[in-house]
Parts: C-alpha cells; structure tokens; sequence
C-alpha cells in the first residue's frame, strides 16, 4: 500500500495522529493545534485521510485540509474564495476563483478566534447558509 492510502479498516483520526507524531517538530505541533482548534469549531467535525496523507475536516462538505510542508502548514480551505476572512487569515492561494489558503510558518502565530470563525462560517457555507 502507498503512503497516504488508507483501508476501509483504517481509522483517519489515527492516521492524523500518527502524522502528527511523525513530524516531531514545530510543523506536528502546529498540525496538532489547528486539528484541536477544528474540533472545538466544530464539535463532531469528520476526519478524513486523502491523497497520500492529508488529513481533511468535513462537516456538511469539505471545510479544509491540513497539509505539511518542509517549511509551512497549510491550511487550505476548500470554499475559502467565498468566505469573509476579515481578520485577514487567508495568506496563500489568493488567486483562485474557489480554495484560499493559510499558510503558516515556523513561530507563526494563529488567530485562534479568528480561525475557528471561518472553520464554522466554512460549515455555515457548506449548509448554504453562508457568507
């Protein structure tokens, strides 16, 4: 089996885990973070684990993956271009007409209200009930 692939047996939220263990340094913790703050956004948020090792939030749609860079986090909103971000979050993808992105570095530091409005405005959007 290729990295990133799961089983039908296979528990995503156990797959996210052992990434985030894997990683071992600012980019595991900061994964860890973003994943406790989707959770709190989001309580019974739907785990997922995509191509080749992405783990991905879903709540009545898709709300955002959380890749890993050598240098970033990203965080990339699957409806971003059509939400309201005004504390500015979005840092990466700006120029596509539906995904937004944010990207964060090494000793960045997350807005977490902010964040966990536009993980709940993403579900308000996916309900139709958004921006």
């Amino acid at each position: 089996m290729k990295k990133g692939e799961t089983t039908k047996t296979e528990d995503p939220s156990r797959l996210i885990d052992a990434r985030i263990a894997e990683l071992d340094d600012w980019r595991g913790k900061t994964l860890a973070h973003v994943r406790a703050l989707v959770r709190q956004a989001v309580p019974g948020v739907v785990e997922e684990w995509k191509w080749r090792g992405v783990p991905v939030w879903y709540r009545d749609g898709m709300i955002c993956t959380g890749e890993t860079y050598k240098n970033a986090v990203k965080l990339t909103f699957a409806k971003g271009a059509a939400l309201k971000d005004p504390s500015g979050l979005f840092n990466a993808s700006l120029d596509g007409n539906v995904r937004r992105a944010i990207d964060l570095h090494e000793g960045d530091v997350l807005d977490e209200q902010a964040f966990k409005a536009l993980v709940q405005a993403a579900v308000a959007l996916n309900r139709g009930r958004g921006p």
